[in-house]
């Protein structure tokens, strides 16, 4: 339970509350955060920290729910570059100029669901409401990674597009990169049509054909049930990323949709949370 969770701090000595996790924590030059529903200005279904503008909330009152955040984060809001999400495995490398597009500054790049970057003071930014946040740092390059892998994502395997994107960029090595895998829908609140399961089982028939009983398995009434937390650490394995430098969060959205927002125990009404993650020195 995330009650029990070493690995997991809620902070709720700040005025806008964020979870932070100690394998990232560890690394000292850089900042990130994951958002709960506290500590927002917005109200009903979005109460009351959501983050998101396509939902049908306020747009005065989402701003200043990045305000709240940002403060609570130390990280500048006007600097904050988001992605563009939609459920596609394109990664952006973010420059300097890029500071402050998708949320203060007009957005001109689309369908973005990965960030990376070696541009210190420049948040990065992607939003959830069950899909999988996957964190990474080059601790030897110190450049970072920030990327949204729903199911879609997951198939495509985002998470080794990404580490692609950081080698292709940084010349990161995999061995160096440490990898976390955040809060989002467990296995057991994840039940998945056969369509979504024949995906899977083709796109990971070799790799993972030893594993399928952990990874996808039917419940009593038959239906599917998946778990993305195992199928994105074997994509980061796959990668090259060192076993101990992945983590899973192993915080459930849904079973937690009292602090967090989750699409499958609200049916669609609610808000979103935001991963950030920056390079400070």
């Amino acid at each position: 339970m995330f009650e029990n969770n070493e690995n997991i701090t809620l902070h709720l000595e700040k005025e806008t509350p964020f979870l932070t996790f100690a394998p990232l924590t560890e690394i000292s030059y850089m900042k990130h955060g994951f958002t709960t529903r506290l500590g927002g200005v917005s109200e009903g279904y979005y109460e009351s920290l959501n983050l998101s503008y396509s939902v049908g909330d306020e747009k005065e009152k989402v701003d200043e729910n990045y305000k709240r955040i940002c403060e609570s984060l130390e990280m500048k809001y006007e600097d904050v570059t988001a992605t563009h999400q939609v459920h596609k495995t394109n990664v952006r490398l973010v420059k300097s100029s890029d500071r402050g597009k998708g949320l203060y500054l007009p957005r001109d790049y689309e369908e973005i669901d990965g960030l990376i970057t070696k541009e210190r003071g420049i948040p990065l930014a992607t939003f959830y409401a069950d899909c999988v946040p996957l964190y990474f740092v080059d601790t030897k390059n110190r450049a970072i990674g920030l990327s949204h892998s729903g199911w879609r994502g997951t198939v495509g395997r985002m998470g080794l597009k990404t580490v692609q994107a950081m080698q292709e960029a940084f010349q990161s090595e995999p061995e160096d990169i440490v990898a976390l895998i955040g809060p989002s829908i467990c296995k057991d609140c994840y039940e998945v049509s056969e369509e979504v399961a024949e995906e899977f089982r083709k796109e990971f028939k070799e790799e993972l054909s030893g594993e399928y009983e952990e990874i996808l398995t039917k419940n009593p009434a038959g239906r599917y049930q998946l778990d993305l937390w195992k199928v994105n650490r074997i994509i980061l394995e796959a990668a090259g990323l060192k076993k101990e430098n992945i983590h899973v969060s192993g915080l459930c959205t849904c079973c937690h949709s009292d602090l967090l927002f989750s699409h499958r125990a609200s049916k669609g009404k609610r808000g979103t949370l935001a991963a950030f993650l920056m390079l400070t020195v």
